[in-house]
């Protein structure tokens, strides 16, 4: 942490990832404390905890882009049974005061706080009019370790300094934050189960691949926003935030989040196949044999273009050999065309393992395990099995070892919320 011969960003990266008021201090002490815009008055923001897009900035296409560091806290409540009103005001005033402190964008803070089933068994039933099962397998060829803390803190920025102080403030090891007074923080009330750590954008996972699950040769690309060194997020492969709100009961206005943590494995990615065999895998054959996709993918603007390819996979994929990951997830749409999920994941170094943290969110955890079904291509290559042997997108080069569920409630819910508000 006080080497200052290494560069900026592998000195964030570490600081975010071992966290603490350590790290904290020997960030400020090289970097100082950045420019942040202060917040606003709580009442000001979205109902929505989810609705980020408005204080994210878009590339040329048009593309949101995610703040640059994540910290993915997983908490358990301190107390047995049900929730007090005055453990539910300390949550609120601590969050609160993140809002006052920081501006809901990436150049400041933006964070969410959802529950998982295991949170709403403490009730007489689950949460009212939300789809939230337990989270199980999810593929025949998977077998995931299953999260089960109470609730998960979510905090992005493009600011190291700011996620750490957030998250330092929420543990109640600093007073103020952006020269906001704390009114509260989470200590009492939560404590940490496991702390996950991750980061996206152009240039980091270049700058990050000295780990393990990726080869020492250094073939990240430098300009790529993800490790397999593509662009990913396209809007229009996307949903909306309308999309993947919840529409009815008392939980309108929020969403539900599923988390998978998975160990990628990128020797033969980067080692063996060749530039036109990621590109199929990852997109679809036809734009390998065209020349579509430039570079990261930047030339392809806010659509992936693999709409034409998820016609027929089945028969495409006996022809060519390939099923395309972005081929085999276009059919998971609704009757109007439109994506279910909203992708928000991030890659990882946690561990010295090449790491992706896959966070989406949907209206119920159905949608995306309707999406993950046309992910796993299970049905090309059963179909396929008759012919010759079909590489299946990129699942060869992935490993789920951990999945969770979440309910994101609206603003005025987020804090400890009943299972039936009503």
């Amino acid at each position: 942490m006080t080497d200052r011969g290494i560069s900026r960003r592998d000195f964030a990266k570490s600081a975010v990832a071992i966290g603490g008021a350590s790290a904290l201090a020997a960030c400020l002490d090289r970097f100082g404390s950045p420019d942040v815009p202060s917040g606003t008055e709580p009442a000001s923001l979205p109902a929505r905890q989810h609705a980020w897009d408005q204080g994210l900035p878009t590339d040329d296409a048009g593309n949101h882009r995610l703040g640059r560091h994540h910290v993915l806290l997983l908490l358990d409540y301190e107390r047995d049974g049900t929730p007090t009103d005055g453990d539910r005001r300390q949550v609120t005033d601590a969050l609160e005061s993140l809002e006052r402190a920081y501006a809901w964008q990436v150049d400041g803070l933006q964070f969410t706080l959802g529950y998982s089933p295991t949170y709403f068994e403490r009730f007489e039933s689950g949460p009212a009019g939300v789809d939230l099962p337990a989270p199980s397998a999810l593929a025949p060829f998977e077998d995931p370790e299953l999260d089960t803390p109470d609730a998960i803190l979510h905090l992005a920025s493009d600011h190291e300094q700011v996620v750490l102080a957030a998250e330092e403030a929420l543990k109640g090891n600093r007073k103020s934050v952006n020269d906001r007074e704390m009114a509260a923080s989470l200590s009492g009330v939560f404590s940490a189960a496991e702390r996950r750590t991750g980061f996206v954008g152009a240039g980091l996972p270049a700058e990050n691949q000295d780990v393990d699950g990726v080869p020492d040769s250094e073939p990240v690309p430098e300009d790529s926003p993800l490790f397999m060194g593509f662009k990913s997020g396209f809007k229009e492969n996307q949903a909306s935030e309308d999309r993947v709100t919840v529409e009815d009961g008392p939980f309108a206005g929020g969403t539900t989040q599923h988390l998978s943590r998975i160990r990628l494995q990128l020797q033969q990615w980067y080692e063996q196949d060749s530039r036109d065999q990621r590109v199929s895998k990852m997109f679809c054959p036809a734009h390998a044999d065209e020349g579509k996709v430039e570079g990261v993918g930047e030339n392809l603007g806010t659509n992936s273009g693999v709409g034409d390819c998820a016609d027929d996979v089945v028969e495409r994929s006996r022809r060519e050999g390939v099923a395309g990951h972005a081929q085999k997830t276009a059919r998971a749409r609704d009757e109007n065309d439109s994506p279910r999920i909203l992708r928000r994941d991030f890659d990882s170094t946690d561990g010295g393992e090449a790491r992706l943290h896959f966070l989406s969110l949907q209206r119920a955890i159905a949608d995306f395990a309707a999406t993950k079904s046309m992910m796993n291509g299970t049905d090309v290559a059963d179909e396929s099995a008759v012919g010759q042997r079909v590489n299946n997108g990129i699942l060869q080069y992935m490993r789920v070892e951990r999945r969770g569920n979440y309910l994101l409630p609206p603003r005025g819910l987020r804090a400890l919320p009943p299972a039936d508000p009503a």
